[in-house]
């Protein structure tokens, strides 16, 4: 199948469930994607090339090094690795969408093929007339920002010992942030999401199926997805609804903003993450903190461990 709007393939035809073995290969191919952009980089700063903010590393085009590429290794290397980056996340144009090519504000003009249904902090969201498939543009923001993402601060000693070891803050991200939410959302039992393409403005551009909007301001605090671990509060302070932990290729990551409005119900009834603001856990800051970084170690292996080790009888 392919996508209505690129002619790419697509792993999410239509308003389809692509079921377990369809969801493994999109992760496959957010990993893949991952360790393209990874790679990407990796070359680029071996040439002296900056890599934060990195909106100008998503947007090489594959021909654009050919010229250096043979000067020596290090610039064929790095062409290599943008022509296989461009191979994941294709340059797609807005008019591709259906937007006006010749506008100072396509996407606000609208477009033929997308009804509007959301705009949020990071993205705009639309509803595809082809097959009902929800498209999210995430568009830059200022710097060379996308997204969102959180920044860490240790406690001070004039914070005083009741203050919380760590402060997390969100803040603007970066492509590599949004792509690793993309794939954590669906690693979380998330809504199956896919990246179609980034457009030469700048836009990231996603697909998702659609779901079953929960009512405004429903409690879903006993319905979060079971991998996450609830942090307690002499641990990290951040003023999102629900901070959470997880643990993703035994990797921890710092999960919040999983409210009614990014949740949705799937075909089954089954509760489904479509949005999430996250960052991995600062695991050097919690290392400071002998509390934390013991039930860090313990709650990787068991989830419902308590704040403190079990002691042994013998050991009273």
């Amino acid at each position: 199948m392919q996508d209505p709007f690129t002619g790419r393939p697509t792993r999410l035809p239509g308003g389809r469930d692509p079921g377990p073995d369809g969801e493994a290969a999109l992760q496959h191919d957010h990993q893949r994607r991952l360790e393209a952009f990874a790679r990407l980089g990796a070359a680029a700063q071996k040439v002296g090339i900056g890599t934060d903010p990195d909106d100008d590393l998503v947007l090489w085009e594959a021909d654009e090094l050919s010229l250096l590429a043979g000067a020596d290794e290090l610039w064929g290397e790095l062409a290599a690795a943008a022509a296989a980056f461009r191979a994941l996340v294709p340059i797609v144009a807005l008019g591709a969408f259906g937007f006006p090519d010749d506008h100072e504000d396509p996407m606000g003009e609208g477009s033929p093929h997308l009804r509007r249904i959301g705009s949020g902090v990071e993205a705009s969201a639309y509803q595809s007339l082809h097959d009902g498939l929800i498209y999210k543009f995430y568009l830059p923001r200022e710097e060379g920002r996308v997204g969102g993402t959180f920044a860490f601060e240790a406690r001070r000693p004039a914070d005083g010992p009741d203050a919380p070891a760590l402060q997390a803050d969100a803040c603007l991200g970066s492509y590599r942030d949004l792509l690793e939410k993309l794939a954590l959302i669906l690693a979380l039992g998330g809504m199956p999401t896919e990246v179609v393409g980034i457009t030469p403005e700048g836009v990231l551009v996603a697909k998702q199926r659609l779901g079953e909007r929960l009512p405004e301001g429903a409690d879903v605090s006993s319905s979060l997805p079971g991998d996450l671990i609830p942090i307690p509060a002499r641990f990290l302070r951040a003023h999102r609804d629900h901070p959470r932990l997880a643990f993703v290729g035994g990797r921890p990551w710092f999960v919040a903003d999983i409210h009614a409005k990014n949740l949705v119900r799937d075909s089954i009834g089954r509760l489904r993450v479509i949005d999430l603001l996250a960052a991995p856990f600062p695991a050097a800051l919690a290392a400071a903190d002998p509390l934390m970084r013991d039930w860090l170690d313990r709650v990787e292996h068991d989830p419902r461990t308590g704040l403190l080790a079990a002691s042994a009888d013998d050991e009273l």
